[in-house]
């Protein structure tokens, strides 16, 4: 009778083990964590569920933040709205801080990122990117009355207000400024208007932005460098399809004017190109 016992109690920890064992591997597999005998497409994966998981930070101001009504909004996600409305999906965005964005994207938490993320060589090694969206480049910013400064050569021996750890303030340099230090932009627009220097280098897509928020801040751009840096939307490699998809729709977009319509509402002109 004991040995009937024994046998009956051995069966049901045999027995609740493989479940256990079976409900942890249908656990990870639901989070994209252990690997199938098939390759889940990705794409047909989106398609087949009508939604896409898009990592953001919800407070990178005007490219994805919220507003007055807590909404979340800014360019980079009226740019990815558009690009999934065409493409006949929907978005569940996934806020995330910016230092843990990638480990969101390589964990399966989310299927993209949409937040400005530079197209760099050591990225590319990791990551696939869609065709770019977002352009800018180092700009030379005068006071609107200024006549003589119309170029980077010009910057020879002027005073440009600039962060003394940024790349801009380098550039600046190298054209013959004498830098000034300051903590931003708005600092040193605000040293221009009081006459203190004669320009400052910055961020094209900065300085439009701060141009819309301020319409009347009596600056303007004189100059562009040539060389720029391209942002666009990040996926995991190996997604081909879905990347396929968002191209066909941002060269779309690009082609009947609705880029360049987003570009001219949050910042004044196309940043597109």
């Amino acid at each position: 009778m004991k040995k009937i016992i024994w046998i009956f109690a051995l069966t049901l920890i045999v027995g609740a083990c493989g479940t256990d064992s079976e409900n942890a591997e249908d656990n990870a597999k639901n989070e994209g964590n252990v690997d199938t005998d098939e390759p889940v497409n990705l794409y047909e994966k989106i398609m087949d569920e009508g939604v896409i998981s898009v990592g953001t930070e919800g407070t990178y101001a005007p490219f994805t933040f919220h507003n007055e009504e807590d909404e979340l909004t800014g360019y980079d996600v009226e740019v990815i709205q558009e690009v999934t409305n065409r493409i006949g999906i929907e978005v569940d965005f996934m806020e995330t801080q910016w230092d843990s964005m990638f480990a969101g994207l390589n964990s399966g938490r989310f299927d993209v990122i949409a937040n400005q993320v530079g197209i760099r060589e050591d990225r590319l090694a990791n990551y696939d990117f869609s065709v770019p969206y977002t352009i800018s480049s180092a700009v030379v910013v005068v006071p609107e009355d200024n006549t003589d400064i119309k170029s980077f050569e010009d910057l020879e021996g002027k005073n440009s207000a600039q962060s003394l750890t940024s790349n801009y303030g380098e550039i600046a340099e190298e054209h013959g400024a004498e830098l000034v230090g300051v903590e931003g932009l708005a600092q040193a627009i605000e040293l221009m208007k009081q006459g203190r220097v004669d320009v400052t280098v910055n961020d094209r897509l900065a300085v439009l932005d701060y141009m819309q928020a301020q319409p009347d801040a009596g600056i303007k751009i004189v100059a562009r460098s040539d060389d720029a840096s391209e942002n666009a939307f990040a996926f995991r490699k190996d997604n081909e399809e879905l990347v396929e998809a968002f191209n066909d729709q941002l060269e779309a977009m690009k082609e009947d004017g609705t880029l360049a319509e987003i570009s001219e509402k949050w910042f004044g002109e196309d940043v597109s190109e």
